[in-house]
């Protein structure tokens, strides 16, 4: 249910960062229909947030300029899969998982290529873990993450990464920040619509030779975008508008529509954002910096 905010009476809080694809390759398919995928990821200090309780009866909140958009079946929303399929794996092992009120503030946009639901599953499962006091296995707990969604396990590390296969091998890597702004046009992107569109599906993996990284970012690239700009117009029209407020590079993540332009400095990037919203208010425009994988 919608509710006015997370301020008071909570015992836990989590960050549910967005995740930022700065490279996508498309490198083959499963027999099963799973794409094969090479990814750069990192993440944002900015996103979502999550805050846990003890409750009489299990409870979910929500509040945020993007709450309103949200499913809340428990078949379809990750917040509450994930806290279902922790407390079963709890009861099983012989913990407690008793009720809990989640408060869900949604900042981010729905269905945008940022890994909103994953992370706020992610955090989900963090959050729950230290409400409850209960330690599993790394395995089980991986497990979980996998069967919520591949973006889940890459979430619930939230660090800069390598992810590869489906997006369950991960590795750590030693990027650095970027300070960037997210822009993105308001429209949901379907990531199933966006892999059928796909034309070629066996393309080279990640070239991660080049020294400098912001080089080698460049030199890779979103094998999604091209389809994603047929599907949403929208998507050239926002990486053009990122480029003329004075980002030094532009790519969209994931399957879209959220973009991202990398700038110079923080003070240049809170300045195009705020340009841009008084372009565009009817957009999501944001100035934030990721995380370094020191």
């Amino acid at each position: 249910m919608p509710d006015a905010g997370m301020s008071g009476g909570f015992a836990v809080t989590e960050d549910a960062l967005a995740k930022i694809n700065l490279a996508l390759h498309v490198t083959g398919q499963r027999a099963d229909g799973y794409h094969l995928l090479d990814m750069l990821v990192t993440f944002a200090r900015h996103g979502d947030r999550l805050a846990f309780a003890p409750s009489p009866a299990d409870e979910l909140t929500i509040s945020g300029r993007f709450g309103l958009a949200l499913d809340l079946d428990p078949g379809g929303n990750l917040v509450l899969k994930a806290r279902d399929m922790l407390r079963q794996a709890a009861l099983a092992q012989g913990d407690h998982a008793p009720p809990v009120h989640i408060h869900l503030e949604k900042n981010l946009p729905i269905a945008s290529g940022i890994g909103g639901g994953s992370a706020d599953a992610a955090a989900a499962l963090r959050g729950l873990l230290r409400l409850w006091s209960i330690h599993l296995p790394d395995g089980i707990l991986s497990a979980i993450a996998v069967k919520l969604g591949a973006d889940v396990l890459m979430c619930l590390t939230s660090r800069p990464l390598i992810a590869r296969g489906i997006g369950e091998k991960i590795e750590p890597v030693a990027l650095p920040s970027f300070v960037i702004v997210l822009a993105n046009p308001l429209k949901a992107v379907s990531t199933p619509e966006i892999f059928r569109l796909l034309t070629e599906k066996h393309n080279p993996p990640l070239d991660l030779r080049t020294g400098d990284w912001l080089a080698t970012i460049e030199a890779n690239r979103n094998d999604l975008e091209p389809a994603a700009r047929k599907l949403v117009p929208e998507i050239g029209q926002i990486s053009t508008l990122l480029k003329q407020a004075g980002a030094k590079f532009v790519r969209m993540s994931g399957s879209g529509a959220t973009c991202f332009g990398i700038f110079g400095s923080i003070e240049a990037a809170e300045a195009a954002a705020a340009k841009l919203h008084s372009e565009r208010p009817d957009w999501y425009f944001q100035a934030t910096e990721t995380l370094s994988g020191d």
